[in-house]
């Protein structure tokens, strides 16, 4: 390939003992982030207000978080429960004895102990609407009374970055890219082409315009990885490749794929519409800051790589390596998620 280097060969040597130790933590990582859990308050009148519970699951067990209210608050419905294949949903009317539930807290229990965050809407009859998340540092939510849109685009800018940096197997697909792109020029083109890609399907998908079944989406996307695996190692080959040529419209093509392996990260939320503009927005501006991060973080990780002092035939078969090792892990989740069809 005759484009040029983004850096020096021992460089890319040093780069690539790098990435074997961010696989060394990859290949035992779920490849899937964990998605939210998400309390819909909608205030129905009288102090009345209708609560959608919902809960993630993993490996079939349901996250240990219970939501308590404040002692004034008793339930005039028996919570009703629904099992989906990835969360259970709760749902029941509640009243409150002392007024309204703004500035009251919500408490969510065990979820310190967790790695997820629960995504809060309130939905008021004077039309005011606030949403927030809430991390595991800070387990509670505080009902406001007048909450500003900023809020809502805060929430999901922040929720976009977390959804790509934990989300292993995009993050992997992207490695793959930087392996092929390996000029400035290519790099920006690709990085570009991906995220147009995957922006359009996003779009698409959660305004409800594309609807594909999320297990078959992750299935593809570890595929995709396996696939760019190959493609790496036909340019190690010396072989014709259009990926070589055209690295960015390889990732525009697997960038529609991924899009919807984002969508669902939205359409998991059940999002009533009038939020939906706002939250798909600052969501994709949030991935893009994110994949941003990772594509500095690992070019950053060259500099420091370089002062540490390893075997030449470290160097020399890295490349290889890391090659294999990015197919073995896109393999094994490949089968792993066929398998839980």
């Amino acid at each position: 390939m005759s484009a040029r280097m983004i850096m020096p060969p021992s460089l890319w040597r040093s780069f690539l003992v790098a990435v074997l130790t961010l696989l060394a933590f990859v290949s035992n990582a779920s490849s899937h982030e964990i998605r939210p859990a998400y309390l819909q308050i909608d205030e129905m009148g009288a102090n009345r207000y209708k609560v959608v519970w919902r809960t993630p699951m993993q490996s079939g067990m349901r996250f240990p978080i219970a939501l308590r209210f404040p002692d004034s608050v008793r339930n005039v419905t028996t919570p009703a429960e629904r099992d989906l294949p990835d969360s259970l949903i709760e749902t029941r009317v509640i009243e409150t004895m002392d007024g309204s539930l703004v500035g009251k807290h919500v408490d969510f229990v065990g979820l310190q102990a967790t790695i997820t965050d629960v995504l809060v809407r309130v939905h008021l009859l004077d039309g005011s609407v606030t949403t927030m998340m809430v991390h595991p540092s800070q387990p509670w939510a505080e009902i406001a009374a007048r909450p500003g849109r900023i809020d809502v685009a805060k929430t999901f800018l922040v929720h976009g970055v977390e959804h790509i940096l934990s989300g292993y197997d995009h993050l992997l697909f992207v490695l793959a890219l930087m392996f092929i792109a390996r000029s400035w020029r290519a790099l920006l083109l690709t990085v570009t082409a991906f995220t147009a890609a995957h922006s359009i399907t996003l779009t698409l998908a959660t305004i409800g315009f594309v609807h594909v079944p999320g297990p078959p989406v992750e299935a593809a996307i570890a595929f995709s990885i396996l696939l760019l695996v190959c493609e790496i190692i036909r340019i190690q080959n010396g072989q014709s490749s259009i990926t070589a040529e055209r690295p960015w419209m390889v990732a525009f093509a697997f960038g529609l794929l991924h899009g919807l392996g984002f969508a669902g990260a939205l359409s998991a939320l059940t999002l009533p519409a009038g939020d939906i503009p706002l939250a798909l927005l600052f969501f994709n501006l949030g991935v893009e800051v994110g994949q941003l991060m990772f594509i500095t973080t690992v070019i950053g990780l060259i500099a420091v790589v370089r002062l540490a002092r390893y075997p030449a035939w470290l160097g020399r078969h890295a490349f290889t390596t890391a090659t294999y090792a990015i197919g073995a892990v896109a393999a094994f989740w490949f089968v792993e998620r066929v398998a839980a069809f």
